[in-house]
Order: structure tokens, then sequence, then C-alpha cells
């Protein structure tokens, strides 16, 4: 999707919670994977990107258009998420699909859906003992190093797509 659909989208969904779904489709997949990829923990990973979808539906009235990808906002509301996790190390609150669904109106994607991605993820971390070495250390680095680090090597992101996502200037982020 182009940026002009995209920000078409985002009007309509503003006003429309069930077009908020189309924008879910397109990226939660996504999220959902880069998150897998920070914790190294499906279930965790899924409890996170559940919040941050809910709480992107919840302030989408605040979303400003500014010519940067609508990812790049889940992505930092992801981030937001992830780093609050680590700075409390405590079982979070999450919120089921089923209450987003139920608080939101739109629909979700269907069970078998998620458990195909959750397995076909989970199978790609078993296949890969050196992602969870790589996990292992890369949690030992602070935390900014970690959002650098993930977002280019795991999401393939460039420097300057990195650098709206954690807004920092580029030279900060190389």
């Amino acid at each position: 999707m182009d940026l002009e659909e995209e920000k078409q989208l985002v009007a309509r969904a503003k006003n429309d919670p069930e077009v908020f779904g189309d924008l879910f489709d397109a990226y939660y997949s996504k999220i959902l994977n880069y998150l897998i990829r920070r914790t190294g923990n499906v279930e965790l990973a899924e409890d996170i990107c559940s919040e941050t979808f809910h709480k992107a539906l919840a302030k989408l009235w605040q979303f400003n258009w500014r010519s940067i990808p609508f990812s790049a906002w889940l992505y930092r509301i992801a981030i937001n998420e992830l780093n609050g996790y680590y700075h409390k190390q405590v079982k979070y609150r999450t919120i089921s699909f089923e209450t987003l669904s139920a608080e939101t109106g739109f629909d979700i994607p269907g069970p078998s859906n998620i458990l195909n991605e959750l397995k076909e993820a989970e199978a790609e971390l078993a296949r890969h003992e050196l992602f969870l070495s790589v996990q292992k250390e890369l949690a030992e680095l602070p935390l900014k190093y970690q959002e650098v680090l993930s977002l280019k090597y795991f999401e393939n992101k460039k420097i300057a797509e990195i650098a709206i996502i954690l807004g920092k200037k580029e030279g900060t982020i190389k």
C-alpha cells in the first residue's frame, strides 16, 4: 500500500472503527514478527502485539499524518509497550483479541489463521538456534541499541526509516 492509500485508510478509520480492521490486517503480522524476534517468546509477543493494536485504535484520533508511514507509528507503540514490559519485569495486563473485538466492533482474524501464524513462528524459532543465541546476546545490550539493531537486521529497515520510527537523527542511528 502506498502512502496516499494509507493516508486515506487512516482518515476513514478515524471515523469508522471497522476500517481499522484493514490497517490491522496490513500490519499485524509485521508487528507480531518484530515482537517475536525481540522477545524470543511467542506468547509474550502476542500479548504485546494485542496491546499495541488496542492502543493504536484507542489513540488513532491523535495520529497526525506527516507523510510518515502509519507502520512507523505502530512500531513506535510496539517498542514503547515492549520497553514498558521490560522496565516492569512483571506479568503485564493484556487485552484479549475477543475483548478488542467487543470494544471496537471490528472482526479479527479467525483462530485458525492466528494459530497457523503462531505455529509457523514457533517452528522458525526452533529451526534457528543461532537466532536464540543472538537474541540472548542482544538482550544484554541497553534497550536503545536493541531497538536499532532489531529494526535494522530483523526488520530490514533503512537508517532513515529507523530514525523516523525512533524519533532520532539519522546520524545518531548510524
